[in-house]
């Protein structure tokens, strides 16, 4: 029982970690991006973004440690 919940939530945290990576703003402007001045790369992240890249870590711990837990059958 527990592990089947356990699997229904990393399946779930796994789709939210996808949407909120699709939901970070793009960082660079990729090959053409290599001739251009490199003055903004250097900008500071937005409140937003900041917390953004917050969640994104959460989740992506949660889901590393789910991930492992699981697997290693722990829970057997």
């Amino acid at each position: 029982m527990l592990i089947s919940i356990l699997s229904w939530v990393w399946i779930s945290i796994g789709l939210l970690l996808i949407l909120l990576v699709l939901l970070h703003s793009p960082k660079g402007d990729g090959m053409g991006g290599i001739a251009a001045s490199g003055s903004s790369m250097f900008t500071s992240a937005s409140s937003a973004e900041s917390t953004l890249n917050k969640a994104t870590w959460i989740c992506l711990t949660i889901f590393i440690v789910l991930a492992i837990v699981l697997s290693a059958g722990w829970l057997n």
